[in-house]
């Protein structure tokens, strides 16, 4: 993997990340176009360079986490059931991160979801139901958990999964929106932990030097790639708050729909777009 390789993932991580569109599977799918190999440190990165993205979270709402230590703890209720199911369904998901088909028929069919979500969940004035702040209660907290399960497939889309579990507890697009962000940050760094993790176990029992996990070309390409997500990430989500408050998500089921019709059909016309 080049820098240049390493510059263009992260500005595609930065912009997808906090987007309902998928950002795994948006990696995947230019990492293909771009011919980059998957390697095992490929693959770390795709993970790793995450928490630039989800750090811009707490640089845009860093008074949010001073709320109270009941903020925390639904965050946490939240979060247990992707641990739950990530530590279960590990080997499956790593072999599903190969596959550009998965991701194309998982744009699609989330697609068709957000281009009716919001009829399904029309939104309500604060004082008729609807949550004015980010504050859902802990039975909706552990609910949106299990909505962000789904998303261990790539191509179904953590924050769109999140997103819609959270409109299902009657929760407004914003705030909906919101808890998807706060939510990413203990998902993505147990993530990128994890891999982490994995990555030296691996490279130790082929006898490499845990000093040496990584070249000096490897580190600068990690820093690159967390700065430039941070910084892509934190105009993304500025702009989309405001965009599906207003507007919501009929726009981004649409572009799912065109970009997971499009790989399909090229994968069925025999393209080769699958990671090398």
């Amino acid at each position: 993997m080049t820098y240049w390789h390493a510059l263009l993932l992260a500005i595609v991580e930065g912009l997808t990340e906090f987007l309902p569109v998928s950002s795994t599977g948006h990696m995947i799918i230019a990492s293909a176009l771009l011919g980059i190999p998957a390697t095992p440190f490929f693959k770390l990165y795709l993970v790793v360079i995450q928490l630039g993205a989800i750090l811009s979270v707490l640089a845009v709402y860093w008074r949010r986490f001073f709320q109270s230590i009941d903020f925390y703890l639904k965050l946490l209720v939240a979060f247990l059931p992707i641990i739950v199911v990530g530590l279960l369904l590990k080997k499956h998901i790593d072999a599903l991160l190969e596959s550009v088909t998965t991701v194309a028929a998982m744009l699609l069919l989330g697609g068709i979801v957000l281009l009716f979500i919001d009829r399904w969940f029309p939104q309500e004035e604060p004082n008729k139901g609807g949550h004015p702040v980010t504050n859902p209660n802990w039975r909706e907290a552990f609910i949106i958990g299990l909505f962000q399960c789904l998303a261990v497939v790539p191509g179904v889309s953590r924050s769109a999964a999140t997103i819609i579990g959270g409109l299902t507890q009657k929760l407004t697009r914003r705030a909906a929106a919101e808890f998807a962000f706060f939510l990413a940050m203990p998902t993505m760094a147990a993530a990128a932990v994890k891999d982490l993790y994995d990555y030296y176990k691996e490279a130790k029992a082929q006898g490499i030097d845990p000093t040496h996990l990584f070249t000096a070309e490897q580190v600068k390409q990690l820093v690159l790639g967390n700065v430039v997500a941070f910084v892509v990430a934190l105009l993304a989500i500025r702009l989309f708050v405001g965009f599906v408050a207003k507007y919501g998500f009929r726009a981004f089921g649409i572009y799912r729909i065109i970009a997971g019709g499009i790989l399909l059909l090229l994968i069925g016309l025999g393209v080769n777009i699958q990671l090398v």
